[in-house]
């Protein structure tokens, strides 16, 4: 089954910079897309960043983009989210999530019932 474990996590002063960590373990499928997610207390669950396979396309959040960069390293089998100039509003439990068909592209967006697998979280406080 498939595994997703994030890291990376913890509190930074605003203006501050964190990377996120998606450990991926047990995909067999070559075309897929790869999301981060956030969920601040009391609000929804909000995409944040998307990767496609094969030409890598990202795609991201209005609320983010300019200061989030997401990434893969297929080496390692491991996803990425670089957060700089990180804002107050940007705290909330982070999620990575996989979607098995790619369905990210049609079209470019953030539904999170695309994806069908989740990890765990990892926490990121952003202090004033």
């Amino acid at each position: 089954q498939v595994q997703l474990v994030e890291s990376g996590g913890g509190s930074v002063q605003a203006g501050g910079s964190l990377r996120l960590s998606c450990a991926a373990s047990g995909y067999t499928y070559s075309t897929y897309c790869m999301g981060w997610f956030r969920q601040a207390p009391g609000k929804g669950r909000e995409g944040v960043a998307t990767i496609a396979s094969g030409d890598g396309s990202t795609y991201y959040a209005a609320s983010v983009k300019g200061r989030f960069t997401i990434s893969q390293d297929n080496a390692k089998n491991t996803l990425y989210l670089q957060m700089n100039s990180l804002k107050p509003e940007d705290t909330a439990m982070y999620y990575c999530a996989l979607d098995p068909f790619r369905r990210c592209l049609l079209p470019p967006g953030f539904r999170s019932y695309e994806y069908n697998y989740w990890g765990q979280g990892t926490q990121v406080t952003v202090s004033s």
